[in-house]
């Protein structure tokens, strides 16, 4: 998961640093939902607990449920237009709409509307030993389809690049073309998220070439006129806000509403129906009103359900050498505490066999240094490639004259003579003591954090055999 570098959008005003790493904290806090969950064995268990029957409980736990639901199509309205993809540039220090920046790929996304037939995506060509994924997300927020370079997901006998897509949505009963790839969905709505491996500045021509190359199109016109059916620049984002702080400035009818309406395009799952005949009782249906419950009620729920979501803890979540990171993360279940946290952290989020973010959080001094070191053969096992970013206290790249926000990506790292791999963490030029590639500057003085990306990590990462090593401080 990225914590949305992944193209959702959050800022550290509304969230805190404490809130962005949540996910990867090692204690439970249970938000005491109605329906299944994990239970302390890890697997999926009906809550013993009873459920509520006081209203402002229910809609408090309707707000959990549904808070993925209503920031999704939040962030779908800013997005930019239905069927259409939408490019990202190169990020900068300066951007701070998006916290936690990513400097690897580049986003492809669009908004799918797929309830009048299904839509058309072309992946074209992508050279050998370039990462690229495209994630299609439920309205929900569930990764339900991840077709990339390690796993271009075809059907038997479908043709080599490029890979063609068939996205249906939910009671589709068409033939599927003979060349293309059928990927249901399980909602009308999809959102499908794209990322395509970017090698820095002498490397932009030739992800914006690819991302031209992409093609989106309703599959009546594809088989109408395939070459009609173009790529091209994309269009622009809609724009409007940022999708969290609307949310969270909605009082309780307003969101309640606005969920219900959501629900009606995109029903919940079969397995939600416990939880949703509980929600009825004060009005919460798909396509229904919430006008029979007091609306002080419903705000007091939703100020609760706030502060319940990003309270939550996983338990599952690892914690290794002071670095967390969740592996529950990308499709969720009845697991409504962990969909709504993600969601608030990082909507968007990957599989974890696509790439996870072990991140650690520390705190400088003046003159401070830190060192991480990779033990000899002990670099991240990944399928892709592997980056170390730091962030400052908002979650902010780190501007500094050097203009170094990344290493492990780009440069090539050097192995000291014994065959360990170090890599210095401070504000300092370190010089001569750090070769190329293995300075990542930080905040002269205040409390900053590390994410290490590991894209397609391979089961050592997955199974725990292989830990991030501890960060250490030197002085």
């Amino acid at each position: 998961m990225d914590f949305l570098s992944n193209g959702a959008h959050r800022d550290a005003a509304h969230f805190s640093r404490r809130q962005i790493l949540a996910l990867s904290a090692s204690a439970a806090a249970a938000l005491g939902l109605a329906a299944c969950g994990k239970s302390s064995t890890g697997s999926s268990a009906t809550s013993t607990t009873p459920a509520s029957t006081d209203p402002k409980d229910i809609a408090a736990d309707a707000y959990v449920f549904g808070f993925p639901l209503v920031l999704a199509d939040v962030t779908r309205e800013t997005g930019g237009p239905a069927n259409q993809f939408v490019h990202q540039s190169p990020p900068t220090p300066e951007d701070k709409q998006v916290v936690r920046l990513n400097l690897d790929t580049l986003y492809s996304q669009a908004w799918l509307d797929l309830r009048a037939e299904p839509m058309v995506v072309q992946v074209p060509a992508i050279e050998p030993g370039r990462y690229w994924l495209m994630q299609f997300l439920d309205a929900w927020t569930n990764t339900v389809h991840d077709p990339g370079s390690a796993n271009p997901r075809l059907k038997d006998g479908a043709p080599q690049p490029p890979y063609t897509y068939l996205i249906t949505g939910p009671g589709w009963k068409g033939t599927v073309p003979d060349d293309m790839t059928q990927l249901a969905m399980p909602t009308g709505t999809t959102w499908l998220l794209g990322r395509i491996e970017y090698k820095g500045d002498n490397d932009i021509e030739t992800v914006r070439a690819l991302q031209r190359q992409l093609k989106l199109a309703p599959l009546s016109i594809w088989d109408a006129d395939p070459d009609a059916a173009r790529g091209g620049p994309g269009a622009a984002p809609a724009g409007g806000g940022v999708p969290a702080q609307m949310v969270a400035r909605m009082d309780g009818p307003t969101f309640f509403n606005r969920m219900c309406t959501v629900m009606a395009l995109n029903p919940p799952a079969p397995e939600d129906g416990d939880a949703m005949q509980r929600f009825a009782t004060v009005g919460i249906t798909p396509g229904g009103n919430v006008s029979i419950a007091p609306a002080d009620m419903l705000t007091a729920a939703a100020t609760e359900a706030r502060k319940r979501i990003v309270a939550y803890r996983d338990p599952e979540a690892r914690n290794q050498n002071g670095w967390t990171f969740d592996l529950n993360v990308g499709t969720y279940g009845t697991d409504y505490a962990l969909r709504a946290l993600v969601a608030s952290v990082g909507l968007g989020a990957n599989l974890p066999r696509d790439a996870v973010y072990p991140t650690v959080t520390a705190n400088a001094q003046a003159g401070d240094r830190f060192r991480l070191t990779f033990a000899k053969d002990k670099l991240p096992p990944v399928g892709a490639f592997w980056s170390l970013t730091a962030y400052d206290g908002q979650s902010y790249l780190v501007r500094n004259p050097a203009g170094i926000y990344a290493v492990g990506h780009l440069v090539p790292l050097t192995p000291d003579a014994d065959g360990t791999v170090e890599i210095a963490i401070q504000n300092a030029d370190p010089g001569s003591n750090a070769p190329a590639g293995h300075w990542l500057p930080i905040p002269e003085s205040g409390p900053f954090s590390l994410t290490l990306r590991l894209y397609a990590p391979k089961d050592d990462v997955l199974n725990g055999k292989w830990q991030v090593p501890k960060l250490e401080k030197l002085s």
